[in-house]
């Protein structure tokens, strides 16, 4: 295969990413795309790239489609990742929301990857029963690669994997050997509801959320497909509900439905549109 055609296949297989999920490879990470498909070439007995567009532009195997999509997906991903920002949950976010009075708390991971954050949160609703008392919690956690949600819902993680962020009292208590690997306790299993779902298109249950994290997702989107997702998101989140992104990710220049946190330092809330804004149409792109 010549250089052009090499990278031929791999602008297609970028675009064919971009519509299938919104998410964009830069120039400089083209390279991604021959790492993440060698597996998929050698399960399918595929040459080459070129010979993989071919069958992919062909229409007729849906299921070779889906695998060369969840292939060029990143899905890194690991237990309390962020100890900052999982700090500030812990001693700030939670109980807040533990003495709203509601009697049941909602909370939404969005590009959930393999289950490690809904189960860090799961981890900390469980570390203190005594504030949930009269409260029911409800972890919802999507994911658009059909192949990671079912490795989440296994609750089935590598020693590799359990090293990255999970403390040892944490791995003892939550989690019992399985062979080679780990598995996570039903008890923390029954909290989350795991679920295939598009942020672009999101069918999650027509709730308010209460806490919503989608961290380390909309690096990859058009600024456009961005502020898609923030109309998604406000229109799913509670009138008092709170908003985490990842380190490197802002609402600023993105959209007004969110503004910075005055109480919880790293996290967002719904912008207050009062009556008078309201009156007089001065509350920008709010609904």
């Amino acid at each position: 295969m010549t250089e052009a055609e090499f990278s031929g296949a791999m602008r297609v297989l970028a675009g064919l990413l971009e519509a299938r999920t919104g998410q964009q490879l830069a120039a400089n990470r083209m390279w991604r795309i021959e790492t993440a498909m060698k597996p998929l070439l050698r399960a399918q007995n595929i040459a080459n790239l070129e010979d993989l567009v071919s069958r992919l532009l062909s229409g007729d195997e849906r299921h070779l489609l889906d695998a060369a999509v969840d292939a060029m997906l990143n899905n890194e991903s690991s237990f309390f990742r962020d100890l900052s920002t999982f700090g500030m949950i812990e001693r700030e976010l939670l109980p807040h929301l533990a003495a709203s009075g509601k009697q049941t708390v909602r909370i939404w991971c969005a590009g959930c990857s393999t289950g490690q954050e809904a189960l860090s949160i799961a981890m900390l609703i469980r570390k203190y029963p005594e504030h949930w008392s009269g409260c029911r919690v409800q972890i919802l956690a999507t994911d658009i690669s059909s192949s990671v949600i079912a490795r989440a819902r296994s609750g089935l993680y590598s020693q590799m994997e359990v090293q990255r962020g999970l403390g040892i009292n944490d791995l003892l208590r939550w989690f019992e050997p399985a062979g080679d690997d780990w598995q996570a306790s039903r008890d923390l299993l029954d909290l989350i509801d795991y679920r295939v779902d598009n942020l672009l298109e999101p069918l999650v249950p027509p709730f308010h959320y209460d806490l919503i994290l989608c961290r380390n997702v909309l690096l990859y989107f058009s600024v456009e497909l961005r502020r898609k997702v923030f109309d998604n998101l406000v229109s799913l989140a509670a009138a008092d509900g709170h908003l985490i992104l990842g380190a490197g990710e802002t609402v600023m220049g993105q959209t007004d439905d969110f503004v910075a946190s005055r109480d919880f330092r790293g996290s967002y809330e719904r912008r207050i549109i009062h009556p008078a804004q309201m009156r007089t149409g001065s509350a920008g792109g709010l609904r």
